[in-house]
């Protein structure tokens, strides 16, 4: 296999170049970080995972409308996207109350909102990613007005269906981060799309009979085995086979996940420029 010429790694990903202009390939690591990555593991069978679930709702959220960077599933660690402009602003949904925002407001782990609550996060690994208005965002430029609402429209219509999805297979979704990015259409025309991933690294996902934990907070607070909750979480989604480790044999079996309204999609100029504005 030819070298590739890596993009850009993060914490959870590698990004390299695709086969096609305007295309990358999206590699899940193994990597498992937690607290600013203060805490840090490499733990088997992740990133598998997380591929594959990804891979399967976003091609969900497309069939509903939902526009994304997902063009197909390439083997069990990678996929191909559409290469976007990332807007630096994470787009968190809560449902119930978890994480940082019982830590910042004392409100007791497990309370039920009265209506979804949307925040937004500078995405900046070496600021911590902090909690960030509207005028914030449109004061130091990070996304305009028109952007942000798509962005939280998007955000609201993906929280309906996701919490019909896994309500359906007995999960509860506590909450979870979007990031969105830029295309720019052959005349200039700007499309906001989904982007990075939706899996369990992204999501609280919790047991909606026992109240267990699947998410990545199983390795944040020590709960359990990640991979193993992860995999109830895909066996449920009927990703993978009950009861059977996650594993290249296994995973070649397995019917890759295409999304053809995404391939369908005729975006051909997609040199970044800058956005417009309101």
């Amino acid at each position: 296999m030819p070298r590739r010429k890596m993009i850009y790694e993060g914490k959870a990903k590698i990004i390299y170049e695709g086969p096609d202009a305007g295309t990358v390939i999206q590699y899940f690591k193994d990597d498992a970080t937690a607290f600013n990555a203060e805490k840090k593991d490499v733990i088997a069978g992740k990133g598998v995972l997380n591929n594959r679930i990804s891979a399967h709702l976003m091609t969900k959220l497309e069939g509903i409308g939902i526009p994304t960077h997902f063009i197909k599933q390439i083997n069990m660690r990678e996929q191909l996207v559409r290469r976007v402009e990332i807007i630096p602003i994470e787009v968190v949904v809560r449902n119930v109350a978890a994480g940082t925002l019982c830590k910042r407001l004392g409100v007791e782990e497990g309370t039920i909102l009265p209506r979804p609550l949307v925040e937004y996060y500078y995405k900046k690994d070496e600021l911590g990613d902090p909690l960030v208005s509207d005028e914030h965002i449109f004061t130091f430029g990070w996304a305009d007005p028109y952007e942000l609402e798509e962005m939280a429209s998007m955000a609201w219509r993906i929280n309906d269906y996701m919490n019909g999805l896994f309500a359906g297979i007995g999960l509860r979704l506590i909450d979870f981060k979007l990031e969105f990015g830029r295309i720019y259409g052959e005349h200039g025309e700007l499309y906001i799309v989904l982007a990075d991933e939706i899996a369990p690294d992204t999501c609280r996902l919790w047991d909606a009979k026992t109240g267990e934990k699947l998410d990545k907070d199983r390795f944040r607070y020590d709960l359990g085995d990640l991979v193993e909750g992860y995999q109830k979480i895909a066996e449920k989604l009927g990703l993978v086979p009950e009861g059977g480790s996650i594993n290249e044999q296994m995973f070649e079996k397995l019917d890759q996940i295409e999304n053809e309204l995404a391939k369908q999609r005729q975006l051909k100029n997609l040199k970044p420029s800058k956005p417009r504005k309101a």
